[in-house]
């Protein structure tokens, strides 16, 4: 029998039994989409972190009187930490904001070549209004001072800057991101530049406007208002951070290292700290909060991995079993095969070939359906079509390995059946 009737007659063996086939294939197909569905949307996400984390460059660093991400933990009950020098350290140590004095007193002492920014954050789900416009109630304000845009990544599309004097004075001025002009003044929301609008009805002077920066269900970062932090502390209430932080951006990657040493040592005197006491603070690379949340997401993916395989092996016993029971089923026609002149190989090849056809069908529908599904987190994140292609021939691969292997003991089971025996077989 030649090859290629072999697998014609395997292919149309798999389509004369629809609902037998359709179930494994179906086993097989939900294993392979969550290996490249969850793999998908992994890369989506890793994708947008990045984007997301590196507003403030390669350059950017900020001080934080605690870490900003944390992962893992006991909670609340673990009261002590290990720190750099290996020895056990209190929480509290790392539970002391960042006043106002502390942040403007390391503004003015920092003599390292770089730009400092001070920041409060001020909620993330404010109102803004313009005449019978409005905006979603998610509107996150952030605070800051003249260098805020530059230390952050923004840029100015029409209108000033933040200056000195509004943050000394603390008056009622923004800048609005792209994403909330647009929805206040349309597309061409530079017009929003010397409007007055209202803040949970708060007034407010538009003095600027922001370039579209690049949002995500992560990290929001069009949907937002800048103000000055003296303005945001005037308006308090519970949103309000009760801790400044400082971002600071060297003026190249060379210096980084160095900046973050004097920022560390600069900080420490402000903070009346003891050479033998340990850092009552945080300094964090933008790029290691990143790589906290991708960290996390690798750990998705080995969960991910692991459930697909579980998937895939009650799979592949489904698999066998079918394909056992196609031998009883088919033991007549195995013995009139032979007693034509089919050699056990011929026998064989037919059965593998089906168990591989059925196994490759549920890793195209399986791959199909993991690609939509990751991709419908990609949409989320705001990041492009992702196709994990390492995966996609990964799926293939280990489908084809699947049906190989379910398929083995019943293509050896059917080649030896004895022609006689089976020809009288009812």
């Amino acid at each position: 029998m030649k090859l290629k009737d072999t697998i014609g007659l395997a292919y149309k063996t798999v389509s004369s039994n629809k609902l037998r086939s359709g179930i494994t294939i179906a086993i097989i197909a939900l294993g392979i989409a969550a290996l490249v569905g969850i793999n998908t949307a992994i890369s989506a996400m890793n994708s947008g972190l990045r984007d997301s984390f590196s507003t403030m460059g390669a350059t950017g660093f900020s001080i934080a009187y605690k870490e900003r991400f944390r992962f893992g933990g006991n909670g609340g009950s673990d009261t002590k930490k290990v720190n750099k020098n290996g020895k056990r350290q209190k929480k509290s140590n790392l539970d002391k904001p960042i006043t106002i004095d502390e942040a403007e007193a390391f503004k003015n002492t920092y003599v390292f070549p770089a730009k400092v920014a001070l920041q409060l954050y001020g909620g993330g789900n404010y109102e803004l209004r313009y005449k019978d416009k409005k905006t979603n109630p998610n509107v996150s304000i952030r605070s800051g001072d003249e260098n805020f845009l530059q230390v952050n990544g923004f840029t100015l599309l029409a209108g000033r800057n933040i200056n000195a004097l509004d943050v000394v004075s603390g008056r009622n001025v923004c800048i609005l991101g792209s994403e909330t002009g647009e929805k206040l003044f349309g597309p061409n929301y530079e017009r929003g530049v010397d409007k007055v609008i209202k803040v949970n009805d708060v007034p407010y002077r538009v003095v600027g406007v922001l370039k579209k920066k690049g949002s995500s269900a992560l990290m929001r970062a069009d949907n937002v208002l800048v103000t000055t932090y003296n303005t945001i502390r005037r308006l308090g209430g519970d949103n309000v951070s009760r801790s400044f932080t400082i971002g600071i951006a060297a003026n190249d990657v060379q210096s980084v290292d160095a900046a973050v040493a004097e920022a560390n040592a600069t900080f420490r005197a402000i903070r009346k700290l003891h050479p033998t006491e340990d850092d009552n603070f945080v300094l964090e690379k933008s790029d290691k909060i990143a790589e906290t949340f991708i960290g996390l997401l690798s750990s998705i993916q080995i969960a991910a991995a692991v459930i697909g395989f579980i998937t895939l092996v009650g799979a592949a016993i489904g698999l066998m079993n079918i394909m056992l029971v196609a031998v009883n089923e088919r033991t007549k026609e195995v013995g009139l095969i032979k007693a034509l002149g089919g050699k056990r190989s011929d026998i064989s090849r037919q059965f593998l070939f089906e168990s591989i056809i059925i196994s490759l069908m549920g890793a195209v529908c399986g791959i199909i359906l993991g690609i939509l599904l990751g991709n419908s987190v990609s949409m989320l994140v705001g990041t492009g079509f992702v196709v994990p292609w390492n995966w996609v021939i990964g799926g293939v691969f280990i489908c084809s390995i699947v049906g190989l292997l379910a398929g083995l003991w019943p293509a050896r089971r059917a080649s030896k059946l004895d022609p006689i025996v089976a020809l009288r077989f009812e």
